[in-house]
């Protein structure tokens, strides 16, 4: 077998580590072999061959080095879909405008999403026009929860209070100045979990 370059091996070692503290997962092994300049086939070599030696792990997807475990930076990737309404319902946009990561010892695990608000209706509960805030998808929520609520075609922010005995929903602005919106029924998108302010 054909012996492998020690100085390879700690360069390939140094790569794996940069590249998960850059885009916070491990490189594919196209990508190894990029950094080092190689085949796709020597990169699984010296891979496989570091992994029996105990210079990292792999797991046949993830390459993972003591210091990546040592770590623990386990993070949630979550989109950014533009922004939404915090006064009349409208359209979220689509098309989300970039990727974030949130650290799962912060925000916990799940999948979430971000949005962009712009409007004056949440300001009483502490959501400011360009705040940002971090949404765990889900389709059911509690009395008293921030939502993200579908209304027909539309979406908005507001706190829900279902009203089962008047079988209406009451989404409501955490803004004293301005109405309730009162709907027969709506879709819940998420649960609004963490503002991140527009400093």
């Amino acid at each position: 077998m054909k012996k492998r370059n020690p100085e390879t091996m700690k360069e390939i070692q140094e790569f794996v580590e940069d590249y998960f503290f850059e885009y916070h997962q491990s490189p594919s092994m196209q990508k190894v072999a990029d950094a080092i300049g190689t085949s796709k086939s020597t990169a699984y070599y010296y891979i496989t061959e570091m992994s029996q030696k105990g210079m990292l792990h792999y797991d046949g997807k993830n390459i993972e080095t003591s210091r990546i475990k040592k770590s623990d930076y386990k993070m949630n990737r979550a989109p950014v879909l533009g922004s939404i309404g915090c006064g009349s319902p409208e359209l979220t946009e689509e098309n989300f405008e970039e990727f974030v990561a949130l650290p799962v010892a912060l925000f916990g695990e799940g999948d979430f999403f971000v949005l962009r608000t712009h409007g004056h209706s949440m300001i009483d509960a502490g959501i400011d026009e360009g705040d940002m805030v971090v949404v765990k998808k889900q389709n059911h929520a509690n009395y008293g929860d921030i939502v993200v609520a579908l209304v027909g075609n539309e979406t908005t922010l507001k706190t829900y209070y279902p009203e089962t005995e008047k079988r209406i929903v009451r989404l409501h602005p955490e803004n004293a100045n301005m109405n309730d919106i009162i709907v027969k029924e709506c879709s819940i998108q998420g649960i609004a979990k963490y503002v991140i302010k527009n400093l």
